[in-house]
């Protein structure tokens, strides 16, 4: 599980089964410090997040567990809004 900001979003014209009506967005991951690293990526967006909203990131496998029905083809989705970070 890492962070990330949202800095877009994406429109798909069509979709593998279990993902229709499914919402992408484009998500910057970023340290502990919200400073950028890697490159940006394309998550499904399981918590109703916003542009420039700071949120939780879960990959691989686990990714494709929080969607319902839990076995499609992701690889990130977005799974919690920050509210605040404290290091």
């Amino acid at each position: 599980m890492h962070l990330g900001v949202v800095i877009g979003t994406v429109v798909c014209t069509k979709r593998v089964a279990g993902l229709e009506g499914a919402r992408f967005l484009v998500v910057q991951p970023v340290n502990h410090a919200k400073k950028p690293y890697g490159p940006a990526e394309v998550a499904v967006d399981r918590a109703s997040a916003s542009p420039g909203s700071l949120v939780m990131l879960e990959g691989s496998r686990e990714a494709a567990l929080a969607c319902d029905p839990w076995f499609v083809p992701v690889d990130s989705a977005i799974v919690g809004l920050v509210d605040e970070v404290d290091t």
